[in-house]
């Protein structure tokens, strides 16, 4: 009778516990964060096989040495057990090999800055962190959109991220890693949406009073035509970005609507990369950037130190397709046949 009555508000509980799940990490929707929980599950029951029997034997050894338990043996000299000491050492150990192997593995095939290999030409997207919103280039379409972020589903994402203000953090929970978006530096980050659906998006490192808006909705549509359907909406209803444009967006602002922009001006991007990269620019050097010879084509901009800004982005690029080349594995044959487990799997599916 008694667990009858207890089980009811036990179930209760657990499904207002399970509710919490829903739409972040523990409700994946993409390839890559279908991986990463089952890491968290793999990790969390390896450390379970640890915990659970130290917390049962904690409160076992607590009852059974109770005060006025006289008939149990006092040893006050015992000192040594062979057997307590294999299992207290061996059992640890194992876990750690196997935690490692797994981690190994999975920081390798879960790297954010290993392209994921799909039948499908992948969706580039320059991703800016601003205070206190989320700026979204196409460069590929020549559009760019404020806190709403498109991408057809089964489709993967090449994301390129960048800081125009302090370290944020660009994180999508259901669709996988977050990786960080810092002034002066590109960082990158592939995703996939293994079905459609809006999921959201968010700054997972505080940056400030405005910080709690900072909010996007990543939308994955159902068919690359709804997709296409989404880019002909920006480039109907938008403005263009250009740099006065740009510069109003970057002010400071909180709780922003949803912006677009049907043009983008050529090199926004490497622009508000490469204003953090020279010692005498910075926003306010804009204007005077703006005049210089060939600012009407910023990847051709030339600093003002000498420093010819389109050679060194072409150089930072190349580094970084480097880099990506070397986390990806595809950067000589023996690794040409390397293939993404979790895209693998996505495109099982």
């Amino acid at each position: 009778m008694l667990i009858r009555n207890l089980s009811k508000p036990v179930l209760a509980a657990l499904a207002f516990m399970l509710a919490g799940c829903e739409g972040g990490v523990l409700d994946p929707k993409g390839q890559i964060g279908i991986d990463e929980k089952n890491l968290i599950i793999v990790a969390t029951l390896l450390m379970l096989i640890v915990v659970i029997p130290v917390i049962f034997m904690t409160l076992y050894f607590a009852w059974k040495y109770r005060d006025g338990r006289d008939e149990e043996i006092y040893a006050p000299k015992w000192a040594h057990s062979t057997a307590i000491e294999v299992v207290v050492w061996v059992v640890p150990i194992i876990i750690v090999i196997i935690l490692g192997v797994i981690t190994w593995n999975s920081t390798h095939d879960l790297d954010p800055y290993k392209p994921l290999v799909h039948d499908a030409k992948p969706v580039k997207v320059e991703v800016v962190s601003l205070d206190w919103k989320w700026l979204f280039i196409y460069p590929e379409y020549g559009i760019a959109s404020v806190n709403e972020l498109a991408f057809p589903a089964n489709v993967p994402v090449n994301f390129k991220i960048t800081s125009d203000t302090a370290m944020n953090s660009f994180f999508i929970p259901q669709l996988g890693s977050q990786i960080y978006s810092m002034a002066g530096m590109a960082t990158k980050l592939h995703l996939i949406a293994n079905e459609p659906g809006t999921f959201e998006g968010i700054s997972a490192n505080y940056s400030g009073a405005g910080f709690a808006g900072m909010k996007f909705n990543a939308i994955a549509t159902a068919t690359t035509g709804d997709f296409d359907a989404w880019v002909a909406k920006v480039k109907q209803q938008g403005n263009t970005l250009d740099v006065e444009q740009y510069k109003q967006l970057a002010q400071k602002s909180e709780n922003n609507p949803v912006q677009y922009y049907g043009s983008v001006q050529k090199g926004m991007f490497n622009y508000i990369v490469m204003q953090y990269m020279h010692p005498d620019s910075n926003m306010k050097s804009m204007d005077g950037m703006e005049n210089m010879e060939g600012m009407h084509d910023m990847g051709n901009m030339k600093s003002m130190s000498g420093m010819d800004h389109a050679k060194h982005m072409q150089n930072m690029e190349h580094m970084a397709d480097k880099d990506a080349e070397k986390h990806s594995g595809l950067s000589s044959p023996s690794h040409s046949t390397t293939e993404h487990s979790s895209t693998a799997s996505g495109e099982a599916e």
